[in-house]
């Protein structure tokens, strides 16, 4: 029998937003990666998030990592290739980066693998493995379910797609890129029958916007939801939106009937200057003024708000990141995250960032290791480096101060009359301090 070991690689030198156990999440695309593989193969996933890598013996290997965990891919896919075994890389970093992967490994899958994975193993079983695999945007029909299995039994959620792709194209996001700008749906009664098969209580909607956009795509939401209650799955789960998601009340019932506890949305300003600057334009058409709306709406439902925010646009100062704090607390955001802009590399801002010679570090690939997120990586345009870290370092001190977090939970509790909506926002933020303290 074959060996197929595929790797979930961790930046040794930086925890990100990864810092807490409850903020980890399992890699879904090795464990459709594993499904894709024939029987005949014995397939394990070494996860990083748990333990550091330690060798073990294959006949291929896959590797998927984001940007900042790319050095470390490409140290352990050196391991294997030292031993003459076949390494081959797929996931969003060397989607955008193919010719630098390249260098690390021996083939690449470019964009979605469902097209492409049977094509390599064949390669691989033939001796005729070529360097580039490049995955078409497919319809989401019969796609196969994730070997969760396979997964590290320390994961408290689970993750679960139900859609890909965005339309939005915000400058400083590379999903569009990676996964299209046509939003594409898999149909209910599939996600329905991946759901009645995980075991754990807690899932997390992986999908960039569950609710999408347009009436069909609301149709579909609301049959899943609707699905959910009706086959009492009795799961308790949070997903990422965009605005839209509290145009609904409809929706909005019935996702918190099937156990929806926290959305996550995209604020990432108050001002529509710093909207504007990164094309977020769904925010920008509804103006920030009806943020505190949806807000409510939402909370009417019994779920609480997740509100992220960044920091650094050009139009920034120190006395609009002050104020961009006193926003996250004063507002009624639940939840308060807060990460630097940081330019991905297939993003329309890092093509900006880099002709504009702002990028901070450029030694790649070993300077990927400092796009996490948590770190100033570029020259900012209305202040200085110092200036920005300084500001986001007061504004997180003030933000997760224990008053103002215990003040939130109790907020959260009044406005959503829903337990466990607060334990799951109180949970966020003491994740999100904890960050905070080590980065």
């Amino acid at each position: 029998m074959k060996k197929l070991i595929l790797i979930n690689p961790i930046n040794p030198a930086r925890t990100g937003l990864t810092v807490n156990k409850s903020s980890r999440f399992p890699p879904i695309s090795l464990g459709i990666i594993a499904a894709l593989t024939p029987p005949d193969w014995e397939v394990e996933i070494l996860d990083e998030c748990w333990e550091p890598f330690v060798y073990k013996d294959a006949d291929l290997v896959g590797i998927t990592a984001f940007t900042s965990s790319a050095p470390r891919a490409y140290e352990i896919a050196a391991i294997y290739r030292n031993k003459g075994v076949p390494v081959v890389m797929g996931g969003i970093h060397c989607s955008m980066c193919p010719q630098e992967a390249l260098n690390y490994v021996d083939a690449v899958v470019i964009g979605e693998a469902e097209g492409v994975w049977p094509k390599v193993i064949d390669d691989v079983l033939t001796g005729n493995l070529k360097k580039e695999y490049r995955g078409e945007y497919s319809d989401l029909i019969n796609m196969p379910t994730p070997r969760r299995d396979l997964f590290n039994p320390g994961y408290i959620f689970a993750s679960v797609q139900t859609s890909r792709g965005c339309p939005m194209n915000c400058e400083f996001c590379s999903v569009s890129a990676f996964n299209g700008q046509r939003f594409r749906r898999r149909p209910t009664q599939e996600i329905l029958d991946e759901l009645k098969i995980i075991p754990q209580k807690m899932l997390f909607f992986v999908d960039d916007n569950i609710i999408g956009y347009g009436q069909e795509s609301r149709d579909a939401t609301l049959e899943l939801f609707k699905g959910m209650v009706e086959l009492k799955l009795d799961k308790l789960w949070f997903c990422q939106a965009s605005l839209n998601f509290a145009d609904d009340e409809e929706v909005l019932h019935w996702a918190a009937k099937a156990g929806c506890k926290m959305v996550f949305l995209g604020l990432e300003a108050e001002l529509a200057g710093a909207l504007k600057e990164v094309s977020k334009r769904l925010n920008l058409q509804r103006g920030v003024d009806s943020y505190s709306a949806a807000f409510e709406r939402i909370h009417r439902s019994g779920i609480a708000v997740l509100g992220a925010f960044i920091f650094g646009m050009d139009g920034d100062s120190p006395s609009k990141l002050d104020q961009r704090g006193d926003y996250m607390i004063h507002s009624a955001v639940d939840v308060m995250q807060t990460t630097y802009l940081t330019p991905l590399p297939g993003t329309r801002l890092f093509d900006r960032y880099q002709k504009e010679d702002r990028l901070l570090y450029t030694n790649f690939p070993e300077d990927w290791s400092h796009y996490d997120m948590t770190e100033v990586v570029f020259k900012p345009g209305g202040m200085k480096i110092n200036e920005l870290i300084s500001g986001m370092h007061l504004a997180n001190k003030k933000m997760y101060a224990s008053p103002v977090l215990i003040r939130k939970a109790l907020n959260t509790y009044r406005l959503t009359k829903n337990g466990m909506a607060a334990m799951f926002a109180w949970s966020s933020n003491q994740n999100y301090k904890h960050v905070f303290e080590n980065s």
